[in-house]
């Protein structure tokens, strides 16, 4: 048995098929006439765009409309002006055109990868595709096709790239097994989107598991077994019988009201990364959207968006959720996530440095368009503003200094907005969970980043396996901060949600509800068994496990607890 990430849940039992990549490899060399060159990258770049288009194109009838913009900014990203200019510029130098490709988007993929967040990461995984892409047209090689397959195949490649995953026939592909990616991966979440298990990052997949051989893939567990034996396949196919049925049960929380056993009621929000998402998490039963990462509007671009841009975003966003409430976080950028333009300075703690609200107060002028532009979108739905990283009360006051100016200013140009628009904060730091009493009263409501919070109240950083273990929110210390932010909003009388991944986490759903927490922000595929969970919960059964687990002093203790409750 082989162990990886669990990114895409069911269980697949077929034949391996190991999907093997194209030789790309070629001699860089010098080139004399770079107008030919030019034209060269240009059809090939051209052709690339052509069947990206195609793809995205298939994907829109056999996946979904927001799948197939995975594959349409593929083709926004190649031709991106600052990648066509650095691979010309190249050129014109007298690099070949392969080598100027490699170069060029090699120095954006290592960008993206020095970005802490993961979703900001899918960005370098793109960029590699891309490259793949346009490299197999240079050297006139074919690239992975996985349209024609065999019935009950189990695709094992390295790396399952969007424009592979795009070819996927999904009644011949039962399971998907890589040796890289996680669960925000884009090609995980096309896997979940196809309702294809998957289990990512296993290590040498392509050397362990061989063509023709039978296979389980486990994406609930994350687990592969290679050549079960009869037991074992028995085993799983019950499993599997299982897993479908629990699927189907979840179909009827569908369109329901997301109450708790006892009637309390509760909002049900997606977490999104631009407008286009906004369509899925209303299509997966959301009730409103929790957190839109405006960042992606910033990263996409080589110049600071313009107020229009921006309105434009956040105005679709608006529309689709139709007066339901939408939270879009200002710029959360910073040292962790450079931008070119913004010219931000290497920092060697960029985590707790120059970033988020630190550096939109630090740059009025440029936060001021932001501020503007949601406002202006305010006319069009129930927009909420919220801010990152607020460690005082200081950082919130100005914030909202800054958005009645502005308020000011749209007034004198005849702009229409919400004058009452809520301006609200990421609870994500230790200091901002240490004094929730005085921030609920400069704030609309509190939505809590569990991800960082845990992270700096740990002092962990989840992404080095040193000091991973204790990157979890079980531990007593993050659950008190968890507590005290809730019932310090509660008290104030403010809206308290939750849009770090912890409000997905089954486990920790009842403590939630016992604390009061009236939004849970999660994933468009977790929003159904949220659901389900919350409504498996009195008021008073959470309260009775609550004073129980937080008597406990480990994290293995409360985790161990809030298990056994959840059977």
């Amino acid at each position: 048995m082989y162990e990886g990430v669990n990114a895409s849940e069911g269980i697949g039992i077929g034949t391996v098929v190991v999907a093997a990549e194209p030789d790309l490899s070629f001699e860089p060399h010098a080139v004399e006439d770079t107008a030919a060159e030019k034209a060269r990258y240009q059809a090939a770049l051209d052709t690339f765009c052509a069947k990206t288009q195609a793809q995205a194109d298939r994907m829109k009838i056999t996946v979904g409309e927001n799948e197939a913009e995975i594959m349409s900014g593929h083709i926004m990203l190649a031709q991106d002006p600052g990648m066509t200019d650095g691979i010309t510029t190249a050129i014109d130098g007298g690099t070949c055109a392969e080598q100027a490709l490699v170069e060029t988007s090699t120095m954006f993929e290592n960008m993206f990868l020095s970005m802490d967040d993961e979703m900001f990461r899918l960005r370098a995984a793109d960029i590699a595709d891309i490259r793949t892409g346009i490299l197999a047209e240079l050297l006139g090689r074919e690239v992975v096709d996985l349209s024609v397959l065999p019935a009950g195949s189990i695709v094992v490649v390295h790396d399952l790239t969007p424009s592979m995953t795009a070819t996927i026939d999904k009644e011949n592909v039962v399971g998907v097994v890589t040796e890289v990616g996680g669960r925000t991966s884009h090609s995980a979440i096309i896997c979940r989107a196809l309702e294809i298990p998957a289990v990512l990052s296993v290590s040498n997949a392509c050397g362990a598991l061989h063509s023709g051989m039978v296979a389980i893939v486990d994406g609930i567990n994350g687990h592969v077994i290679n050549e079960p034996d009869e037991q074992q396949l028995a085993d799983y196919q019950e499993r599997a019988a299982a897993f479908a049925a629990e699927k189907a049960a979840l179909e009827a929380f569908r369109g329901k009201p997301t109450v708790t056993a006892d009637g309390e009621k509760k909002v049900l929000a997606c977490n999104i990364g631009n407008p286009e998402d906004a369509k899925g998490a209303v299509d997966h039963d959301a009730e409103a959207i929790g957190l839109f990462r405006s960042e992606f509007l910033f990263m996409d671009a080589t110049s600071l968006p313009t107020e229009d841009e921006q309105f434009e975003a956040y105005r679709k966003a608006a529309v689709t959720l139709k007066g339901a409430p939408v939270i879009i976080r200002t710029l959360d950028v910073g040292g962790d996530k450079e931008i070119p333009y913004m010219n931000l300075q290497k920092e060697d703690n960029p985590f707790m440095g120059y970033r988020a609200v630190r550096y939109c107060l630090d740059n009025p002028d440029e936060y001021k368009v932001q501020l503007r532009a949601l406002l202006r979108a305010s006319a069009f739905g129930d927009i909420k503003i919220m801010v990152p990283l607020v460690t005082c009360v200081e950082e919130i006051r100005s914030v909202k200094a800054l958005v009645e100016e502005c308020k000011e200013e749209l007034r004198a140009e005849g702009y229409k907005f919400n004058e009452n628009i809520e301006v609200g904060i990421m609870m994500e730091t230790a200091a901002a969970a240490n004094i929730p009493d005085l921030l609920a009263k400069e704030s609309a409501f509190f939505s809590i980043g569990t991800n960082d919070l845990t992270g700096y109240t740990m002092a962990s950083d989840r992404g080095n396996d040193k000091v991973a273990y204790l990157y979890s929110w079980y531990y007593p210390a993050v659950l008190r901060a968890i507590k005290n932010i809730i019932q310090a909003g509660v008290k104030e009388g403010i809206m308290v949600g939750m849009c770090g991944e912890a409000a997905a986490d089954p486990l920790l759903t009842p403590l939630l509800i016992s604390w009061g927490m009236e939004e849970f922000s999660v994933s468009a595929p977790s929003v159904l068994r949220t659901r389900k969970v919350i409504s498996q919960w009195t008021k008073a059964d959470a309260d009775a496990l609550e004073a129980k687990v937080m008597q406990l002093e480990t994290a293995e203790e409360v985790k161990a607890a809030l298990t056994e409750a959840a059977r």
